[in-house]
């Protein structure tokens, strides 16, 4: 691939023609904001100017109710030899362009496994999508030489190739991601009018919960407008749990205490089958999970302190695998969770307590 064009600089599009630019492709920039594609191409993302002729590649990057007028435009007018889009829903965009009888050989569906909660081409960046899952679904339609260009899209961006059917990917992203994020916006909407002194008690765990509820709700209708059947069974199976669990709950205020057993058995097994889903989420590059023995450090807020632990981490030769910072309510202070592994949290510990760091067990 010598040359692409971009159609849509927000933060996935320009995410991707930076890691284009960055390994020698000539990238075009297209939007239905200029102004936006020239903040893209004032990014290092490429050009906004029209290209001469055909590029090697069309990449949509719309909203999912867009993609199919976009990549049909592009198509009729001979914008590339392969097209394709990013967009978080296949089913619908497939179909639509299938409607419009338009040759499909030259088209694959895509979607990049990486986002932020913020949006726009000034959240971009060349690295966004390393080291994750970037979902391909091609047909018996597709020429082989668009999935070579979809794929070397995919190295570019240091991404990990997942072959997929269409319908199978829409029902996998309604529950990995799409329930996800409705579940966690109404955990967050929970807190709108909750009195400050509740609030003031937040501490990491409903900042893990809540996170992802900062997104932009525009971007999110589109998403969900694409998707609503699989969304919609989800939610109607969680909310039936939650039918359950409410019913446990009141179970554990009766006087009766065989009434009391059912609502303990019923919480129960409610936790336990949330331990045996969440053990099954991948770890580190989409490895299996592994258990982490977790070093507390107890650090002031200042610059150079995590790069400080890091530092004496690596001094005393361990990997950190991961790390979770909870900051302590009303003081400059601040418990990093350190993750290693078990054989070398001892070895942590000792070396981090010689270098003068509180450890908190």
């Amino acid at each position: 691939m010598r040359t692409a064009l971009v159609i849509g600089t927000g933060l996935i599009g320009t995410s991707a023609a930076l890691a284009l630019a960055q390994r020698g492709v000539v990238v075009h920039l297209a939007d239905h904001d200029p102004e936006q594609a020239r903040t893209a191409a004032a990014l290092g993302a490429g050009s906004d100017e029209a290209p001469g002729g055909p590029v090697d590649l069309a990449i949509v990057a719309a909203p999912p109710a867009h993609v199919a007028a976009t990549l049909a435009d592009a198509m009729r007018r001979g914008a590339a030899r392969g097209y394709l889009d990013v967009a978080s829903v296949k089913g619908g965009p497939r179909r639509e362009l299938e409607a419009l009888g338009l040759d499909l050989s030259c088209y694959i569906g895509t979607h990049p496994m990486s986002g932020r909660e913020k949006s726009g081409p000034l959240a971009a960046t060349g690295d966004l999508f390393e080291g994750r899952p970037w979902v391909l679904t091609p047909t018996r339609d597709t020429d082989t030489e668009v999935l070579n260009l979809a794929l070397e899209l995919v190295s570019h961006c240091r991404a990990v190739p997942v072959v997929m059917d269409a319908d199978a990917h829409d029902r996998a992203v309604a529950l990995v991601s799409h329930m996800p994020h409705l579940v966690s916006s109404l955990v967050a909407a929970r807190l709108e009018h909750a009195e400050e002194s509740a609030v003031r008690l937040c501490g990491q765990g409903i900042r893990d919960v809540t996170r992802i509820a900062a997104s932009d709700p525009g971007m999110w209708i589109d998403i969900l407008s694409a998707n609503p059947g699989p969304v919609a069974d989800l939610l109607a199976d969680v909310s039936a749990d939650l039918d359950e669990t409410v019913q446990a709950l009141r179970a554990l205020q009766a006087s009766d205490e065989a009434k009391r057993r059912e609502g303990v058995t019923g919480i129960e097994d409610v936790l336990r089958r949330g331990n045996a889903g969440q053990i099954r989420v991948p770890g580190k590059h989409g490895s299996a999970p592994r258990r982490y023995e977790v070093v507390a450090v107890l650090i002031d807020d200042q610059p150079g302190q995590l790069a400080r632990i890091f530092a004496d981490a690596g001094a005393a030769g361990v990997n950190i695998e991961d790390v979770r910072i909870e900051h302590a309510t009303g003081q400059q202070a601040g418990l990093v969770q350190l993750m290693v592994e078990p054989k070398a949290a001892v070895v942590l510990t000792g070396a981090l307590r010689e270098r003068g760091w509180a450890i908190r067990q």
